[in-house]
């Protein structure tokens, strides 16, 4: 651009952070440049000034802060990145009068111009205007907020002489709300200097992570600063300006999450409730695919700082939009925790496949009733029915014969009960109770009457839709639970991994996998069977297994209610697992599956093409053969394949005249091999704490 100074060119490098795999933008040329006055040489250097020289001429070291390295999605799509961005500034001249006068009158001739340009511009008193001259006129003064390139070019023609943009690095996230909760933001470490100018000042304020990923991963991110060194005669010339050290870009950090289905999931949940979270993983690896929360808020209002009134407001929101509900707040699971009862109950022999209990519309536990959700009875069923209509009855008789500790210390193993390891501030451990537990907040040991109730997933039980989904995921892979993962790799500025993890085993389950296939069938029924509470969530092109809940949450006073739909897909070799909640408004009547099931058919039907793709099983299978058997000499000879399991890699039928010779052939699934740079995850972090814990009663 025309009005960048030749100092500000010299100050720049790449505004977007680039690497081999995930670049945005070319970085800006970055040349080294002196200036010489007729009385100097060309060859003079920045170290050249000494302290024999009169008070106007200077020798200045600037650090040049790096730009944040890039947060990306796990195809590379950027989530936060860098763009230009300009201030206003005052550019004093070396005045022959410099009295205070002058110098304030000189400043504020400018600045009051510029009022009629820019909105806000900062305001300076005259002792600012002249300290500033006195002890750092050969440094612009800042005296207005950033300005995108846009506003810049419409203003430049517009400046007088004295006042110039000022280029800066800026913060951007391109996706706006989106995964607001799980990035976090940054904001400046500190204003700029006044008085006297120091060794190695910044050019710009240097900015830091403050919430999220940003926090987190700050020192990855953050990127080393370089040097430039300007050099000034007695009159105040500049003879040199010479960029010593070239800054370097913080790390690319990328994660696991999915663009497109964040953004789908984050549609889902504004369209399908006003207050609600949507998670998603990768049941074969752990990965966190989405992971959304509603209501979100622009990262962007954070850049380059937020103002104490629009951040108190937020604060004050009753929707609480700073709130990441998907991993902070802590929810009674409700019917969706019934899997877990009956797959205790079947693995220790309380029950088995085809033996049935009678379920009346309610039972009377003590002195308490505890009844139905539909108010009547369901007859003799068995487990896989008790699942598909959610027969509360059916669990209470069932929980209090398996015991509590049983199908609690097995919801502990699927993840409920602690953070699960991931790098999020704020994550809530959630809440299972025991002995323990009870009689120091209750003064009393579980019993039969609690038991009913946390066989239901209410009372004091306590889980995030996070690890909700976690749980579906240990159900669905059946052996073990996976150890979540949001984050891929960490990259340096040449596209080298830095930083890498490989899916990895959290728990053994120590569960029968018959057991486990009978439950995945009961949950099956929830959908795809006559009379089953979820079969608004079937889908048209795979078998979605799920379950249905329903909660009370809350005050009592304010009767207020949440629904659940979580499961897996597909029914045979289950792939993804995933959690909905919507948060019902106070006196709202809602069930799971008019309220959360529906959103998650909308979800998994708008990604329909993805899914099929990663679900369908190879069309062909390549056999490896040795082929030393067959020779010039035998052509007819019949090949023996080797020993051992066969090689498949899923293809496209061929046309006659295409050879398979040649063709590389990888162990695995069904996700394509890819070449070693391919992004990978890193080991998660454990982070800090946010319980919440509400007293609740169940309704399916």
């Amino acid at each position: 651009m025309a009005f960048l100074s030749f100092f500000c060119r010299l100050s720049l490098v790449s505004c977007v952070t680039t690497s081999p795999i995930f670049a945005q933008e070319k970085p800006l040329p970055v040349v080294a440049s002196t200036t010489a006055s007729a009385e100097s040489p060309a060859a003079r250097n920045a170290a050249d000034g000494t302290i024999m020289t009169r008070k106007d001429a200077r020798a200045i070291t600037l650090k040049i802060p790096a730009p944040r390295g890039q947060i990306v999605d796990r195809n590379g799509f950027s989530l936060a990145q860098n763009r230009m961005a300009y201030q206003v500034a005052l550019q004093f001249k070396q005045f022959e009068t410099a009295d205070r006068d002058f110098v304030v009158n000189w400043g504020r001739s400018r600045l009051d111009a510029l009022q009629a340009l820019i909105k806000n511009p900062v305001a300076k008193t005259d002792d600012e205007i002249f300290a500033h001259y006195q002890d750092r006129r050969w440094l612009p003064l800042l005296v207005s907020g950033q300005l995108d390139e846009k506003e810049a070019r419409a203003l430049e023609s517009k400046l007088t002489a004295g006042l110039i943009l000022h280029p800066i690095y800026r913060r951007t996230y391109p996706q706006g709300e989106l995964a607001a909760h799980i990035l976090g933001y940054s904001g400046s470490v500190g204003k700029l200097p006044t008085g006297p100018i120091n060794f190695n000042e910044p050019l710009w304020e240097e900015s830091e992570g403050r919430a999220g990923l940003e926090k987190i991963f700050n020192t990855q991110l953050t990127g080393e600063p370089g040097m430039k060194r300007l050099l000034f005669d007695e009159n105040g010339n500049k003879l040199v300006e010479e960029q010593v050290k070239r800054p370097r870009p913080g790390g690319t950090l990328v994660t696991t999450l999915n663009l497109e289905w964040q953004k789908l999931a984050e549609r889902t949940l504004e369209n399908g409730c006003r207050r609600g979270a949507f998670v998603v993983i990768d049941v074969v690896t752990g990965e966190v695919l989405v992971m959304a929360s509603r209501p979100s808020f622009d990262l962007n209002r954070f850049v380059p700082g937020i103002n104490e009134t629009d951040f108190k407001a937020l604060e004050a929101d009753p929707a609480q939009p700073l709130f990441g509900r998907a991993f902070q707040s802590a929810y009674p699971p409700a019917s969706s925790y019934k899997p877990i009862v009956a797959l205790a109950a079947l693995n220790n022999g309380t029950v088995t496949e085809n033996s049935t209990i009678y379920c009346p519309a309610a039972i009377t536990i003590g002195r308490t009733v505890f009844n139905n959700w539909s108010r009547s009875a369901e007859g003799s069923i068995n487990v896989k029915r008790a699942l598909a209509r959610s027969c509360n009855t059916w669990f209470y008789q069932v929980g209090i014969d398996v015991g509590p500790s049983t199908f609690l210390n097995l919801s502990r193993r699927l993840g409920f009960g602690e953070r699960s390891g991931l790098p999020l501030i704020g994550e809530t451990p959630g809440l299972v109770p025991s002995d323990e537990w009870m009689l120091k907040n209750e003064k009393r040991r579980i019993l039969d009457g609690d038991t009913a109730n946390l066989s239901i997933g209410q009372g004091s039980l306590l889980a995030s839709p996070l690890q909700v989904a976690q749980a579906m995921a240990g159900i669905a892979n059946g052996g073990a639970l996976p150890k979540l993962q949001l984050i891929r790799q960490v990259q340096d500025t040449r596209g080298r991994v830095v930083q890498a993890a490989v899916p990895e085993r959290k728990n053994w389950l120590g569960v029968d996998l018959k057991a486990v296939e009978i439950v995945r069938q009961g949950m099956s029924d929830v959908v795809n069977a006559g009379g089953g509470t979820g079969q608004s969530a079937g889908l048209s092109y795979t078998t979605l297994c799920g379950k249905t809940g329903t909660a009370q949450w809350g005050p009592k006073a304010k009767d207020q209610r949440l629904a659940w739909f979580a499961g897996f897909l597909p029914m045979n070799n289950p792939r993804y697992a995933f959690a909905v909640l919507y948060e019902g408004r106070p006196g709202e009547t809602v069930s799971g599956g008019r309220m959360a099931a529906p959103m998650v058919r909308k979800f998994f039907e708008g990604i329909k093409d993805d899914i099929k793709e990663t679900i369908t099983p190879p069309k062909k299978a390549l056999v490896v053969v040795d082929e030393t058997e067959k020779t010039e000499e035998a052509p007819d000879e019949q090949v023996t394949p080797l020993e051992g399991p066969m090689k498949a890699l899923p293809v496209e039928p061929l046309n006659s005249s295409e050879e398979m010779e040649g063709e590389e052939v990888f162990e695995g699934s069904n996700e394509e091999a890819a070449p070693a740079e391919k992004p990978r995850a890193i080991r998660a972090i454990p982070v800090g704490d946010d319980e919440v814990i509400e007293e609740n009663v169940e309704e399916p």
